[in-house]
């Protein structure tokens, strides 16, 4: 869900947003205060930004407090504001399982990824996986899948950002809502190009800053509209939808049938796992000095997600009791609106407050998209910079000059491509392109990651077989899914070609991924290095020769 309801959440909220067009001018105010304050600070980070490590790894400058509130402004979409609100407001107990999923998948980073890829890389993951691997190939693998990832994620993200800001604008033909997403695509360039980890570090503490207190705020009110009885609050919500006693126990969404129930092992399996595999959080621990920080960022940031994600259960349950499912579902059958509604009815339905409240997390949510995917494009240009053009390419001999430059234009490659993705994709069902990304990452990253620092008898053709077929496999599943064709609720819902039963490949593509990776290193007549296997366990553990 984290991401994965992004572009339909947002599309909602902006109509909802847009129904009041006479505070249209105070809406576009915030947005254009925000984006002007946004890139003053990118500017300014830009004036810093001097060597490949300032660019790539923002001089691993940031405290571990500082680095914590900017993973969580990363992992942290507007669809965990509105997509898990909405999913709770619809499905009570089953809607809140979404946000434990998203708290567990950073004990995985936590206990098996955060330390030892911090000591044993530089600036990407093909750092790590090529430190004992033959380097051309798997570096070329590693930056395939990582610009892969980075691309369906960015594809949903833009989409959404453009359909906010052409209707918050009033914008209703074809070619205005093509410029819009083509002068986000240009902001989310100019972000990077200038400000590379740096900025974009700033820009996502300044986000996650914004969305904590937006969803405070919400969960205050909500609270003082029921006395800060927890009870009643729970109570209202169970009457109010339908469901009785039902809407507070498991088993509303998924355990139907059998199929819904493999979805949601499928669906928590990816997410769980795929959050350690995603290049835009894996860079994130390359911003501080030291693994003990790197460590201590992910404590800060368990506790600034899990805050948050207790609040969505106000949110979400506030939204049923206060609203109502008919009223929400009728703005949205996902359930997406759920948030802004509530936002609105907080601040008082037709009122100047109402769409204050309503500007701000409009605000909120476009600073969201904004954060992500500035990560994600410095993700997938540094991969492609320091791994496919630096070590492939120029075979280790470009300078630091040569290589930012390279990542630079990648960023306005990776920019235009998703532009052009973004404006076709205007008006599809692209959530299940977000889906995707993180079984993508679960399926060729982690396990891929996982053996590199963990299994001395791991090969390069492991590694490859590994990435590669995890690609493949769930790129492959998803495109046969109901996520693509067969439902209503479909990419292209007037033709069905799903013979995948599951939304979600995870179940089916992540064991492979592991299995793939197992196969190929049993069948490789590759010796393993042990040598240089015994120095990366040395280096991951203890942190000796780190950069």
């Amino acid at each position: 869900m984290s991401a994965a309801h992004t572009p339909h959440a947002v599309i909602q909220l902006a109509a909802e947003a847009s129904s009041t067009s006479e505070h249209r001018p105070l809406i576009i105010t915030l947005f254009a205060v925000f984006v002007a304050a946004t890139l003053g600070i990118t500017v300014w980070a830009g004036r810093q930004t001097k060597s490949a490590s300032d660019f790539y790894a923002g001089g691993r400058q940031f405290t571990a407090f500082q680095n914590g509130l900017a993973v969580s402004g990363d992992y942290m979409s507007a669809a965990s504001f509105l997509g898990i609100a909405g999913a709770i407001a619809l499905f009570g107990y089953d809607g809140f399982l979404y946000s434990i999923g998203f708290l567990v998948a950073w004990l995985v980073a936590l206990l098996l990824v955060a330390e030892p890829l911090r000591n044993s890389g530089r600036y990407t993951m093909g750092d790590v996986l090529a430190y004992r691997m033959r380097q051309r190939p798997v570096r070329t693998a590693a930056g395939v899948s990582t610009i892969v990832v980075s691309i369906f994620y960015l594809l949903a993200q833009m989409a959404g950002a453009g359909v906010l800001v052409s209707l918050l604008l009033g914008i209703t033909s074809d070619a205005g809502k093509i410029l819009i997403v083509a002068l986000v695509g240009v902001l989310m360039i100019v972000y990077v190009t200038i400000g590379g980890m740096k900025g974009t570090t700033w820009v996502q503490m300044v986000k996650a800053v914004l969305l904590i207190a937006g969803a405070l705020l919400m969960t205050l009110m909500v609270l003082w509209k029921f006395d800060f009885n927890v009870s009643d609050l729970l109570g209202t919500a169970a009457e109010k939808s339908g469901h009785g006693a039902a809407f507070l126990e498991p088993g509303l969404k998924y355990g139907a049938t059998d199929v819904s129930k493999l979805d949601f092992i499928s669906l928590g399996i990816a997410l769980v796992l795929g959050t350690a595999g995603l290049p835009h959080i894996l860079i994130r621990f390359y911003t501080v000095p030291t693994a003990k920080a790197a460590r201590k960022s992910v404590n800060w940031a368990i506790g600034i997600i899990g805050a948050f994600y207790l609040m969505t259960i106000a949110l979400g349950f506030g939204a049923a009791a206060l609203i109502g499912p008919e009223e929400i579902k009728a703005k949205n059958p996902a359930g997406n609106a759920a948030a802004p509604q509530l936002a609105e009815y907080l601040g008082g339905l037709g009122t100047t407050g109402g769409a204050v409240m309503l500007a701000v997390i409009s605000a909120v949510a476009f600073a969201t998209i904004l954060a992500v995917v500035a990560g994600l494009t410095l993700a997938s240009s540094s991969s492609f910079a320091h791994d496919i053009y630096a070590n492939v390419i120029r075979k280790g001999k470009a300078t630091e000059k040569e290589e930012m430059r390279a990542a630079r234009w990648a960023t306005v490659a990776i920019g235009v491509v998703s532009i052009g993705l973004g404006a076709m994709a205007r008006d599809l069902n692209v959530a299940g392109l977000v889906a995707l990304a993180f079984a993508v990452a679960a399926s060729a990253n982690l396990p891929t990651i996982l053996y590199s620092l963990f299994w001395k008898r791991f090969t390069t053709q492991g590694a490859l077989w590994s990435i590669y077929g995890g690609l493949a496999s769930s790129v492959i599943l998803v495109l046969f899914s109901p996520v693509v064709s067969g439902k209503a609720s479909s990419m292209f819902p007037d033709v069905d070609f799903a013979w995948f039963p599951l939304e979600n490949p995870g179940l089916i593509s992540i064991p492979l991924g592991f299995l793939l990776g197992w196969v190929g290193s049993a069948l490789s007549k590759e010796e393993p290095d042990k040598g240089k296997y015994a120095e990366l366990e040395v280096k991951s553990l203890t942190g000796t020769g780190a950069h």
